[in-house]
This record gives structure tokens, sequence and C-alpha cells, in this order.
């Protein structure tokens, strides 16, 4: 049984940063691309950056680019996402999220994730 479990949500003021966590089990999560998607109130989830399996190489929502940078280590099964510059606009449930197979490259689509974590609140006040 997959499980992806978030952590490090909180509530921060405009400007500060956050490191969400996901820890994956049930999977070799060596061999699967991972992503990022948040949702805010009233609003769909969304993209926000990847990360390959097989080379580490990153793709980002645009923006959040030069703000954040997803990150893996392997041997711990977890995916980062570091926050940095944090708008009032990023705050949102964050989630983690994987393919339901391995090896598959990185994806902006939701429909390309099978499993997802239970999300984090990350708030970012004014």
């Amino acid at each position: 049984q997959v499980q992806l479990v978030e952590s490090g949500g909180g509530l921060v003021q405009a400007g500060g940063s956050l490191r969400l966590s996901c820890t994956a089990s049930g999977l070799t999560f060596r061999l699967y691309s991972m992503g990022w998607f948040r949702q805010a109130p009233g609003k769909e989830r969304e993209f926000v950056t990847a990360i390959s399996w097989n080379i580490g190489s990153t793709y980002y929502e645009d923006s959040v680019k030069g703000r954040f940078t997803i990150s893996r280590d392997n041997a711990k099964n977890t995916v980062y996402l570091q926050m940095n510059s944090l708008k009032p606009e990023d705050t949102a449930v964050y989630y983690c999220a994987a393919p339901e197979k391995g090896y598959g490259m990185t994806s902006s689509s939701r429909n390309d994730y099978g499993y997802w974590g239970q999300g984090t609140q990350v708030t970012v006040s004014s």
C-alpha cells in the first residue's frame, strides 16, 4: 500500500521560508518521479513542481521559479519543497504526488499522478 505523508506546513509572514517534506512508503521511491501540487480555497489543484526519478531534472510552474526548489533524498524516500520569498498568493494546501508506475517522466498534469498525500496547509500572511 502506497502512502505519501507530507509535513512542514505552517503560518509564515510574507518574505519568509518553509520547507515541506513528503515521505513515501510502499513503492520503490528511487524509480518514481515526484510532484508537488497546491490547492487554494475555491480553486482547482494546480501543479507547482516535479523532479524526475533518474537524473533529478526539475520542472517548475512559472510563478514559483526562482523561489521554490524541489529536491529528493532517495536514501530517505523523501522529496522536499524549499519555499523562499513566500507571498500571500502561495497560501494553499500543498500535496505531494507520485504516478502509479515508476520510470515515468515528470508531468504537470494531475491525471498522471495516482498517489496523493493528505496535504499540508501553508498560510502566508501579508
